[in-house]
């Protein structure tokens, strides 16, 4: 079957098919209720169109806590300009014998009436309260920065996982999960710590430097553009490296990409690993894209220790120039000893900031690679369309009807070629057919999984793309051959099927899957926890599961996919005893390769190499003597020899059996 490899997108296979729990921790049943409740309604997406619209689009939201950020952050900078003040005050006006022109009414007033230590307690009062204001600020900026990143990310993490359940079959045929995995876990991540830290701190730094300067050129203009000729430089600087961070992060979060990958195939596949012993293979290989990714982090880690030095080196020098050449304006009167010392406090903050944005360069391509990921995936066009007009269908009958239809993954080979069929209302169809023949494909194209690449599939006369796909899906049920069951109880895996059922329908629809017997033995009964993927259960428990999933959810449409093709005879009887009631007034298709049980059925199709070579009963078949006939011999065990198959140029070919 070509369906989704990606972890959570398994719903899109079991009878639910759609909206499956945001975390395999969530009460299965809770979710199902929400989702009748009129609840929270899907996030409707739009392309972003570009990176700068998609972190607009998520602000927004949120515009009210900004505002509360943005003024607290203006407190804190003003205050950091202020931190200099009391000390100049000490300087110039209470051991000093040079008092500034910058010396404001209030404070002459205040000298005249006081002595001059009631001004250095003033002084020293101020200290504190610029202090306690730059407290309050930021534990306020701090606090409502880590809220407003923290809910970015919820809300982007939502997004990212609403958009991968509406993408198409296509797009995972041609994806790896696990970069889809490290997107929505690591990038997010990434993207939600540059919010609660690095954005706060590179707004401040922004407006500090902003006030510094303007504060710089109040005091004395020449001496500050002196202090402000090496910002462009340094700028300059700070830019060129912060191409070069991005590039090595980008690497980085590719090897990583990539060792999650291992990681999951090795894990997922645990049983074959152990069964083969190809432990030290795996370690190999993860020891492999490892070391990658160790060279990768290194390099990334060479670029950023560059910057700082770099950055505080020249603005060492630069401090050293200045204090050099104040000390000669000091000397010549043109300038006071207090206002040296918060030329130089404020420099000393100048660079600070600049030192502090050189060091998140990195951060901050860190954060620009995770929203070009992310972008990558929210921008993906390959969703199934819904048409404006499109409709919930009700009350339907069930006739399903292919007409002329096409499909091919690659445009240069055709799975399905023009295939004509049509099923009535109530009938019981069988598919079957040589592996590869299209089979899982043709019913894929039903609850429009895929799209046809030509033709249309009509249920009831009507084309399925008129459906809303919601609407559409929930009218399907699904019995398949790996039953999809995820974490938790049993009650809640049953009632997966269908919102808002209540725990006597599970046990009725348990009753009718011959799954209540052995569900009665277990422990806790209908409250057992159920391991991951259901591996506490047997495959043929699974099934009657996955069967009373689909009693439960009551479609109209029910699609087997080869349903006991993994289960012994003992438990095939059993299974095919529940599908027996399951089927009753349904359409029903069944796919399957073992023969034996669709003798019975209203029709037999035999695809192969993508269209239909024969269909009738089985009686009709074998009468024929055609490929069926001989499947039917080659399985029963009597005249072993050659198949004829039509090949994709619909030219016939032998193919020995025996």
């Amino acid at each position: 079957m070509r369906f989704p490899r990606c972890i959570g997108l398994l719903a899109l296979v079991v009878p639910q098919a759609l909206d499956p729990p945001s975390a395999v921790e969530t009460p299965l049943v809770a979710e199902a209720s929400s989702e009748s409740s009129g609840a929270k309604q899907p996030i409707h997406l739009r392309p972003a169109r570009g990176l700068t619209s998609l972190v607009v689009e998520l602000l927004v939201p949120y515009w009210k806590g900004l505002v509360i950020v943005f003024t607290a952050m203006l407190v804190e900078a003003s205050m950091s300009l202020a931190a200099p003040w009391p000390l100049k005050i000490i300087i110039d006006d209470v051991v000093g014998v040079h008092h500034s022109r910058q010396r404001i009414s209030w404070m002459t007033s205040f000298a005249h009436h006081h002595d001059k230590m009631h001004l250095a307690a003033l002084a020293a009062l101020s200290t504190v309260a610029i202090s306690g204001l730059a407290a309050l600020a930021s534990y306020i900026d701090n606090y409502y920065t880590e809220s407003i990143g923290q809910r970015v990310a919820n809300d982007l993490r939502m997004k990212l996982y609403a958009h991968l359940h509406r993408l198409s079959l296509t797009y995972y045929d041609h994806h790896q999960t696990s970069t889809i995995l490290s997107t929505i876990t690591d990038d997010v991540s990434t993207i939600q710590d540059f919010a609660s830290s690095a954005t706060l701190s590179i707004f401040v730094d922004l407006l500090t430097i902003i006030g510094i300067l303007a504060m710089m050129f109040w005091f004395k203009w020449d001496f500050a553009i002196m202090a402000a000729a090496v910002t462009p430089v340094l700028v300059w600087f700070i830019a060129r490296f912060r191409r070069a961070a991005k590039k090595a992060a980008r690497e980085v979060r590719l090897r990583q990409s990539e060792i999650m990958g291992v990681i999951q195939q090795g894990l997922e596949s645990i049983r074959a690993v152990q069964a083969f012993g190809r432990e030290a293979v795996e370690e190999s290989r993860l020891g492999e894209v490892s070391r990658a990714t160790v060279d990768a982090a290194l390099k990334a880690r060479r670029v950023k220790s560059l910057i700082s030095p770099l950055v505080g080196t020249t603005a060492s020098l630069w401090t050293a120039f200045l204090m050099w050449r104040g000390t000669g304006l000091i000397l010549g009167r043109a300038m006071t000893l207090g206002t040296l010392t918060v030329f130089l406090a404020y420099l000393n903050k100048f660079f600070k900031p600049l030192q502090d944005l050189a060091k998140m360069a990195n951060t901050v391509a860190q954060a620009g690679v995770g929203l070009e990921r992310i972008a990558t995936i929210l921008e993906a066009d390959s969703i199934i369309p819904e048409r404006p007009n499109a409709f919930r269908p009700s009350n339907l009958r069930g006739e399903v009807a292919f007409d002329h239809v096409t499909f091919a993954y690659d445009a240069s080979s055709p799975v399905l070629r023009e295939v004509n069929l049509h099923i009535p209302p109530g009938q019981h169809v069988a598919i079957t057919g040589p592996t590869g023949g299209g089979k899982t494909t043709l019913v894929s194209l039903i609850p429009r999984f895929y799209d046809p690449t030509r033709g249309r599939v009509q249920i009831d006369g009507v084309d399925v793309r008129d459906f809303t796909l919601q609407g559409l899906r929930r009218q399907i049920g699904f019995v398949l051959q790996d039953t999809g069951l995820f974490r938790g109880t049993i009650c809640e895996n049953i009632a997966y099927g269908r919102s808002g059922a209540t725990r006597n329908e599970i046990i009725d629809a348990a009753k009718l899957a011959n799954a209540d017997e052995f569900i009665e033995r277990l422990p806790r009964g209908y409250d057992t926890m159920v391991g991951e993927r259901g591996c506490t259960l047997s495959g043929g428990q699974r099934q009657r599961i996955g069967i009373a999933r689909a009693v439960i959810r009551n479609s109209r449409i029910l699609i087997l996919d080869e349903p006991t093709a993994a289960l012994d005879a003992d438990s095939e009887a059993i299974v095919m005893e529940a599908l027996e009631r399951l089927t009753k007034g349904r359409t029903v298709i069944t796919i399957t390769h073992r023969l034996n049980t669709i003798r019975l059925v209203d029709k037999i199709v035999v695809l192969s190499a993508g269209v239909v070579a024969e269909e009738g009963t089985h009686h009709e078949l074998l009468d024929r003597g055609e490929i069926y006939a001989q499947l039917c011999r080659v399985q029963s065990g009597v005249g072993l020899g050659l198949i004829r198959y039509p090949d994709r140029a619909g030219v016939a070919t032998f193919r020995s059996v025996g």
